[in-house]
């Protein structure tokens, strides 16, 4: 079993090694300037397509674009929020943070061209449901030569499901619920087994109602909180500013004092939260009623922006000012544990629930996204006659993770959903030149007033 750990820890540190990295935060840049830096210019327009009112058009599709995108951030936005944060900042340095926001600015890049793609190949199955993303992009738009790429595709999106999807999630949850209100793990574990079963068992449309209400409200609760303490402690923030403008440069703070330090853990920690480039979202955007790819695209790149460029934000600035306030240290804690510290420090009484019960429904939302990433991953390879032996295995593995040491699967399920990436970045890349030519066929529809 030793043999096992050490194998997997150098695996694991391999496919999150620098060559990934490249692989993923490249793609989006390539595809930021093959684009013209479309993410920034259309910004405005894709918050409009999430929240505004929109023509009643019967467009193909199982689910609205704004469930689609809560759906998508219903597995994104997790723990990687607030423990992944943590541990950049203690690993990387203050100036981490800066690179996070990089990150997410190339990776909305990314996360417009998956939406596009995963919209433009999909297809309806027997039941009459979408089906679609990067197996599906893979295959229809490479053509069948490279199905072998969309196998692996979905065999890594399956078997990562099962860890960081459900079981690592619900260890999360029971071991914060335990430490904090001393109830049991075995008890938590009935009680999250139960509410993901009643969402799971329904399949995409009951998990975007549940989306569609637990992620406004966990995610405006969490910021809510961060913004308290942000204008309440107003003194600290130009300095924190400062100091991750300042370190990410410098790579002051940061393991061995080095400025790659900074740039790796942001990167890596950014990559983890969002999700831009590992191919999970597009699965969710395929199902999403829309008249054109490229407007599901601008709805799915805004998922990268709420989750890192605001939801990331406010862990990191709070940790940085508590890091001032405690005398430029993190008093050698790391992950959840130290988030929850700097929030009860600067919000005394108050900041440390917001953090436990942010964890548990982060942890809760992202059971129920992933839940439907890899039925849908195990659909492409088995068929559908295996959903629903599919949706029961993975409930039960939601209480295995409650009661069980994890230290092996989190190593397997951080492997697989790296591994995840590699397929769908090559197919990003290949087919970037219709991604382009969607765009360009969306601008031409809207001027013409073909399309609104």
């Amino acid at each position: 079993m030793q043999n096992l750990q050490s194998f997997m820890e150098t695996l694991s540190g391999l496919v999150w090694g620098p060559y990934m990295l490249v692989l993923i935060v490249g793609t989006g840049i390539f595809l930021t300037f093959r684009l013209l830096f479309w993410q920034f210019r259309m910004l405005p327009l894709a918050f409009k397509q999430v929240f505004g009112k929109h023509p009643d058009k019967k467009d193909s599709g199982d689910i609205s674009q704004f469930a689609s995108l809560m759906t998508a951030l219903s597995a994104t936005i997790g723990t990687g929020n607030i423990a992944g944060v943590a541990t950049a900042c203690v690993l990387g340095g203050p100036g981490a943070v800066f690179w996070m926001w990089m990150t997410a600015l190339f990776g909305m890049a990314t996360k417009y061209g998956e939406g596009v793609l995963a919209v433009k190949y999909r297809h309806k199955n027997e039941k009459g449901e979408m089906n679609g993303g990067p197996m599906y992009y893979i295959e229809r738009g490479l053509g069948s030569k490279w199905k072998w790429l969309a196998v692996l595709f979905a065999l890594f999106g399956t078997l990562a499901s099962f860890g960081i999807g459900s079981s690592v999630q619900s260890n999360t949850v029971a071991l914060a619920v335990e430490n904090s209100m001393g109830i049991e793990t075995w008890i938590t574990g009935v009680v999250i087994t139960a509410f993901s079963a009643l969402v799971i068992l329904g399949g995409i449309k009951t998990i975007s109602k549940a989306s569609s209400v637990i992620v406004p409200v966990m995610a405006i609760g969490y910021v809510a909180g961060g913004l308290v303490i942000i204008f309440n402690n107003l003194e600290l923030v130009a300095p924190a500013l400062k100091m991750i403008f300042t370190y990410a440069f410098t790579g002051e703070a940061a393991v061995g004092g080095a400025i790659g330090a900074a740039i790796r853990y942001g990167v890596a920690r950014g990559v983890f939260s969002n999700e831009a480039g590992m191919g999970s979202a597009p699965i969710a955007a395929a199902a999403a009623k829309t008249d054109h790819a490229a407007r599901q695209g601008l709805v799915s790149m805004t998922g990268t922006f709420i989750d890192t460029i605001i939801v990331c934000s406010i862990t990191g600035i709070v940790l940085v000012m508590g890091y001032i306030m405690a005398g430029n240290s993190f008093g050698g804690e790391t992950g959840a544990v130290l988030t929850i510290k700097a929030f009860d420090q600067l919000l005394p009484g108050v900041g440390g629930w917001v953090v436990t019960f942010g964890i548990i429904f982060f942890a809760y939302s992202t059971i129920l996204g992933w839940s439907y990433y890899g039925e849908k991953c195990c659909t492409y390879l088995l068929g559908e006659k295996y959903v629903l032996i599919y949706r029961l295995i993975y409930i039960a593995s939601v209480f295995v993770g409650c009661v069980a040491t994890l230290d092996l699967v989190w190593l397997f399920a951080d492997t697989f959903n790296g591994l995840m990436a590699a397929p769908n970045c090559i197919a990003l890349l290949l087919l970037s030149g219709i991604i382009a030519k969607e765009s360009k066929d969306f601008i031409a529809k809207r001027k013409s007033g073909e399309l609104y």
